[in-house]
Formats: C-alpha cells, sequence, structure tokens
C-alpha cells in the first residue's frame, strides 16, 4: 500500500479432506480492533458452498508472518436443502487473527479442489482471497470496514427468464463498492457485469448448465482521507487519484445454474415472487446482543408450489417455513446474537424455491449493536410528495439531538420540547426509492454520527428506518420519476425549507410546464426558460445559486458536464438572469446538446438560503472569480449548506426542413415570435439574439397545415380560371367586330 502500506493478495482456499462439490464462497470481516499491546485483532467468518458435507475442517493461512496467532473454531453447516438427496448446502466458520505491529496490512489464504462440474469445463482447484490495509482513517477514527458480500448456495434461473442478478455490495464505512472479475477468472458468455451497481445482466445468448463466477469487491473512498499505521507513517488517499488500490478487496464466488426454459416468465406465475412484506434487496437491519431478531420474507407463485426458502445466514440462524393458501409461502428467520457478534455486520440472502426455478436472490445486512442502541418511537406522515418524520424524546431518554442526521449528512433535523422532526421530498435527503412488486416504497433513516477528531464517545447509538409505501395504482410518477419539481430540506438554524425548479413556457415565468410533458421536447437555438424558487419558515430569506451545470443524465457527478454558473459567476454566453425577488431566480439560456450520441440534458444547480443582513454570507459575496482568496466567517454569518437540485430532462428533436407544426395543446412560443402569413415562407430563427422557437409542443397539425394551402392554391386556380374565361370571351366579340364590314351606302 501507499507509504509503505503492502498490498497482499488474501488467496482463500479448502483443503482436499471432503468429498464437498465446491459451489463457491464468501468471507466478511469484523471490524478490526487494536490490542493493548498495539497488535490488530482480525475476526472473518468465511461461508462455503457445496453440494455433499458441509463440513471441512481445512484452515487458513496468513502470508508473511504477519499473524502471531490463528484461532479457528469449528465449520457448522448454515443450512442445507431437506430433500432425500440434497442439492445444495452451506456452511460458517469464524477465524481470529492476531496481526503483528510492524505490519500495515494482511492477507490469508485458502486454496482447495474442485468446483462443479461447468460448461467452461474448469473443474480445477479454486482460489479466493482478501486483502485488508491496516491504517487508521482519518473519516471513521478505526481500521478500514471491508465490503459486505454473500450469496446463497445454489442459484439457478430459467435460460428464457434470465435478466438481472442483483449481488450483495455492502460497504460499512458508506465506501463506494467496486465489483469485477477476479484476475484469470473465466467470464460467462452472454453476461455482462456492472460493477458500479455488482449486478450481472444478461446482454446475449446464455447456454444451460452451469457458469462459474470469481468477483472481486474492492472499497472505493468517496471523500479524501488520511490513514495512519502503527509506526506513525501516513498515507494521504486523494479521490481524484483513480490510480491507488482499495483499502479491502473481498473475493466473492458462486456459480450460476441454467435451466431449461419455462412457458412464462412472469414474475409470480411459475417463479416465485417475493410480496410486499419482504425487506428491501440491500435493506440494513439491525440487531441486538441477546435478544432474538427475526428476518420475515414472503413470495407467491400461482402455477406452481413453493418448497422451501434457501438461506444465506450465520450458522446458528433458525428458519421457519410455512405453506400458505394461492401459491403463497413464508419463512421466518430467527437469530440471537452473541456478544462475540457485537459490532458485526451479517450478511443474509435468501431465494423461494420451486421445483423448476427459484425467485430472485434478495440480500439484506443485519447490524449488531449493544442492548443501548435506541431505535426511537417514530411517528411518519406520507403526502404525495414529501414525508415528515417526528420522533418522540420521551422514547429517547439521553439522546444528544446535534448528533443525529438524516441519510444525507447535509440534511439535518429541528426539535421542539417533545419532538425531534425532519421533512423531505422523494428526491433528496438520500430518500431511496424501492420497487417492492405491487407497492413503491420511498425509504430514508436517521442515525448517530461522531465527528473526524472524536476518540472516544459517551452518547448512545440510534438508527431508526422509516418509509412512505405507495400502491402501484396511484399514479405519483409526476414526484420521483421525470418532473423534479419540488425538493425539501430540513437545517437546525433554518427549520424545514423547500425549493421549486422548474421550466416555463416563454419569459413571462407565469406558465409552466407540466408534469406531464416531461420529458420537454427542444430544438438546438431555443430559448429556455427555468426559474428557482425557495419556500422557507423564515420571515426574510435571500436565495443564492451558487452553481449550474449541464449534463447528459441525471448524475450531477457525471465527468461529461458543462458549467452555466460557476461561483456565482455565469459561465455561457446566451444564459441572461432577469430581476426578481430575493427568494426567486430566473434565467433563460440558449438550447445546446452535448457532442456524441446524446439527446438529453439535465441541468443541476447548488443553491444557498442567507440572511439577508449578513455582509458575511455566502450570499452577500456573489460571484466570485477566484474561491481560494474568498474568505468565510460562518460564525458570524448564518446560511444553509449548499443542496443541489436537478430540473429535467430536455429531450432533442432534429428540426425538420421545412419545419411542420404540430395542432397540440400547450403550445410554448417566445413572444417576439410572429406567427408567418399562410402562404409565406417559415420564419427561420433569429440566431444572434437566441430567440428561435421554443416548441413542447408545435402549433398547427400538418394535416390542417396542409388544407389550408390546397384550398388556397384550388381558390387561387378558380380565380385565375374565371379571369382568363372573361378575358378570352371580350377579345372575341372584338374580334367578331372588327370583321363585320358596316353597309354604308344604306
Amino acid at each position: 500500500m501507499e507509504a509503505g502500506a503492502v498490498l497482499l493478495l488474501l488467496l482463500l482456499s479448502l483443503g482436499v479432506a471432503s468429498t464437498a462439490t465446491f459451489y463457491g464462497d464468501s468471507l466478511s470481516f469484523m471490524p478490526p480492533q487494536r490490542n493493548n499491546d498495539g497488535t490488530y485483532k482480525v475476526t472473518f467468518y468465511h461461508r462455503q458452498n457445496s453440494k455433499g458435507s458441509c463440513k471441512n475442517e481445512s484452515t487458513f493461512t496468513c502470508g508473511d508472518g504477519v499473524c502471531t496467532n490463528f484461532d479457528k473454531s469449528s465449520v457448522l453447516p448454515t443450512d442445507q436443502e431437506n430433500a432425500a438427496q440434497p442439492r445444495w448446502c452451506q456452511s460458517e466458520g469464524r477465524t481470529t487473527a492476531t496481526v503483528s505491529t510492524t505490519k500495515t496490512s494482511l492477507s490469508l489464504s485458502r486454496s482447495g479442489c474442485c468446483w462443479e462440474s461447468n460448461v467452461a469445463g474448469d473443474t480445477v482447484g479454486w482460489t479466493s482471497g482478501a486483502e485488508l490495509d491496516l491504517g487508521t482513517r482519518s473519516d471513521t477514527q478505526s481500521i478500514n470496514s471491508c465490503p459486505v458480500t454473500t450469496t446463497v448456495s445454489s442459484l439457478r434461473v430459467p435460460q428464457n427468464c434470465l435478466s438481472k442478478i442483483r449481488l450483495l455490495a455492502y460497504d460499512p464505512d458508506g465506501d463506494k463498492v467496486k465489483c469485477s472479475y477476479a484476475s484469470n477468472a473465466t467470464q460467462a458468455p452472454g453476461i455482462t457485469l456492472d460493477e458500479a451497481a455488482c449486478t450481472l445482466t444478461r446482454t446475449g445468448n446464455v447456454t444451460t448448465g452451469v457458469h462459474l463466477f470469481a468477483l472481486m469487491l474492492e472499497d472505493v473512498t468517496t471523500k479524501n482521507v488520511t490513514v495512519t499505521y502503527a509506526d506513525k507513517t501516513t498515507a494521504y488517499r486523494d479521490t481524484s487519484n483513480t490510480g491507488l488500490p482499495p483499502l479491502c478487496k473481498v473475493k466473492l464466488q458462486f456459480s450460476l445454474e441454467i435451466l431449461e426454459p419455462i412457458p412464462n416468465c412472469e414474475l409470480g406465475h411459475v417463479q416465485p415472487m417475493f410480496l410486499s412484506r419482504t425487506p428491501s434487496h440491500g435493506a440494513v437491519l439491525h440487531a441486538t446482543v441477546g435478544q432474538t431478531f427475526q428476518l420475515y420474507a414472503q413470495a407467491q407463485a400461482d402455477h406452481s408450489s413453493i418448497l422451501d426458502f434457501q438461506v444465506s445466514g450465520p450458522h446458528n440462524m433458525t428458519k421457519n417455513f410455512k405453506d400458505g393458501e394461492l401459491g403463497k409461502a413464508e419463512v421466518t428467520m430467527s437469530w440471537t446474537p452473541q456478544q462475540s457478534d457485537l459490532y458485526r455486520f451479517v450478511p443474509v440472502c435468501f431465494t423461494a424455491e420451486a421445483k423448476d426455478t427459484q425467485s430472485e436472490m434478495r440480500c439484506v445486512v443485519v447490524m449488531v449493536t449493544q442492548a443501548s442502541i435506541t431505535q426511537g418511537k417514530a411517528t411518519v406522515q406520507c403526502a404525495p410528495n414529501k414525508m415528515t418524520v417526528a420522533l418522540e424524546k420521551a422514547s429517547m431518554p439521553g439522546i444528544d439531538e446535534n448528533f443525529l442526521q438524516l441519510r444525507d449528512s447535509t440534511c439535518s433535523l429541528t426539535s421542539n420540547n417533545t419532538h425531534i422532526m425532519g421533512v423531505m421530498s422523494f428526491t433528496t435527503c438520500g430518500t431511496k426509492l424501492e420497487d417492492k412488486g405491487d407497492f413503491i416504497v420511498f425509504m430514508n433513516e436517521i442515525n448517530s454520527f461522531v465527528l473526524p477528531n472524536e476518540v472516544i464517545v459517551r452518547r448512545q447509538t440510534v438508527k431508526i428506518d422509516f418509509s412512505c409505501q405507495f400502491p402501484k395504482t396511484v399514479s405519483i410518477s409526476s414526484y420521483y420519476n421525470l418532473h423534479k419539481s419540488d425538493y425539501i430540506f430540513t437545517e437546525s438554524s433554518f427549520g424545514s425549507f423547500g425549493y421549486t425548479f422548474e421550466i416555463f413556457r416563454d419569459g413571462n415565468f407565469t406558465s409552466k410546464v407540466d408534469a406531464s410533458a416531461y420529458p420537454v421536447e427542444v430544438k438546438l437555438l431555443d430559448t429556455i426558460y427555468m426559474g428557482i424558487e425557495a419556500n422557507s419558515e423564515l420571515p426574510n430569506v435571500t436565495l443564492f445559486v451558487e452553481s449550474c451545470k449541464a449534463t447528459p443524465d441525471d448524475n450531477p457527478d457525471n465527468p461529461i458536464s458543462y458549467d452555466l454558473i460557476k461561483n456565482g459567476c455565469l459561465q455561457d454566453e446566451t444564459l441572461k438572469v432577469y430581476s426578481s425577488p430575493q427568494t426567486e431566480f430566473k434565467f433563460h439560456v440558449q438550447a445546446f446538446k452535448f457532442t456524441g450520441n446524446y439527446d438529453q440534458v439535465y441541468v443541476t444547480c447548488s443553491v444557498i438560503l442567507c440572511e439577508p443582513e449578513s455582509p458575511f454570507s455566502r450570499c452577500a459575496q456573489g460571484c466570485v472569480k477566484d474561491p481560494s482568496r474568498r474568505r468565510r466567517r460562518r460564525g458570524l454569518s448564518k446560511e444553509t449548506v449548499g443542496h443541489y437540485i436537478t430540473q429535467g430532462p430536455l429531450q432533442f428533436v432534429r428540426q425538420e426542413v421545412p419545419s411542420a407544426a404540430e395542432d397540440e395543446p400547450n403550445v410554448v412560443m417566445p413572444k417576439n415570435d410572429v406567427p408567418a402569413a399562410v402562404n409565406s415562407a417559415p420564419a427561420a430563427p433569429d440566431v444572434k439574439s437566441g430567440r428561435g422557437r421554443f416548441e413542447f409542443k408545435a402549433m398547427l397539425s400538418s394535416n390542417v397545415t396542409t388544407v389550408v394551402f390546397a384550398s388556397a392554391f384550388l381558390v387561387s386556380l378558380v380565380l385565375l380560371a374565371v379571369v382568363v374565361h372573361r378575358y378570352s370571351r371580350k377579345r372575341r366579340e372584338e374580334d367578331s367586330k372588327a370583321l363585320i364590314v358596316p353597309d354604308l351606302e344604306n
């Protein structure tokens, strides 16, 4: 590792002492601890998936003399198929290593033979591994925690029903987890790995049979940290340096059996489907030492029988299976953590098993805490576009409310004499969206935190999950899908406040584009009118827009971006800011698109609220071209932190030549645009002023236009025919007169 830390490949291997067929394995670590003598205590759990015997007594090795002591417990079965000839089983063993003070990293190893027979013909010995840096992080004041992962023993899916497999990839430190194929691993044809989401997706033809997977999970810090080792050396880890090795690497191995196709892949038909009471994939649950923890799951399959639930959990977890009516079945998983499990992050995965298939794999993480952890009594109110949580202070005696936060630490909480409260919209403060079959669930949490420079704490740990659940039959897509307008935040000194971010039809900023019109269709050189408005409980505040940037998707961290406003300074030459009240910000910009195969643009702005009379606030400073010279006196100013709000997408459509207008409502046209005469050529956009036509929906339909022009043309032909006829008749009369000779003699 950097600055003397040596990253050693942790190879896990199983000995040949058993007749088991290897299906895969996983490792999970307890938070490493430093002993009084300066040595490190590292405890890890090894789960092995097999067919046959699940009790394998082979041990790990610790490379390069790092470990001074190795304490291994017995390997015990966790779950196996209830059948005369079980196809799968899983075991778990616990090992504690004492690591020398002179080392900066830990490496363990284990190997064995042999993999299950598979389509690649790879039945040789297998290896697995993990690497752990032993430095203390500056942000958590503890040694880095490794990613948490596992799988059930036997994953199987019909060939025609394979779509996506979500793997568990959770990091206790809040780091991002990257999944990649291990070196020399065989990649299954037709299946692609999404490294960021840790998801397998079918992208081509997949043959039936068993496919092997060996992945490496690595944690990537999301903020700059300094790592300090026992010898007082340090290493600075800058997030912009993508070449740094991870602080921990854990290998995950599993097999996936592709079964013969089935007639119907609809979830809940033959394939079991989890119902709404089942925890969401990736959820973090909490258990208390000495108290029984229960995890409940329910599934349904209308045209097959659910025979069992396959569970990957700790070795002393029990399961109670119940077969219900209408194709439903349920399981209750029970586990009582011991003192040795304190602060352990336990991965638990499960599937519902039918004869010829199984459900998707769901995985959760169970965090074990002391009995003193406070859950609190919370009341949640759900509105169509926000949720409000209120905690009773009486249910949390001795809690310091100044050290509570929502999932997004930039959002804080308010309080009165009896309650601690938070208000947030479904797109802010770290609120997550989960699709649970018949329901859409919005989830957030309140938890306690420690300061980076705190060595010890005497505050109780707080962890409270809350959510709002809506049936899918209720249409709420405008609140969480495309049209992101209402943003609600809470901060202790400002109370609850919110922002609305809208796209308008013209420069009057009185008629906003309706949510049903998103994504908004625009053309290049159109003028885009946008407005931000702040709503606060405080009577006198000022809105400041510190930055606005465009990205081709709704990820504001996308490296492909274009600055419209930066550090309070206008960056785009076509951007114009309109005079407006102090709580509003209105502007227009000429439409553009990103080069390459991108047809959408999102706009994300960072906004701040300030007290207007504060001369030291960010709002008072305005445009700061050199941020390094900016002087802030936060103690003398009252302002919120910067919050990001996003609007879009703008969907670009090609300019037709000549452009055909469409007869639809919600016409959006700049005031300076004057419709041309019916028989005149279409007007070209005014490029210099940037006031090209901004048409979300066109003025007239092409059919109506065709009829009008055709009618005018026919009328012209008729008039021309009448004129020609009369002119010809007159000429004939004159010619006749010229041919008649007058009879002068008579």
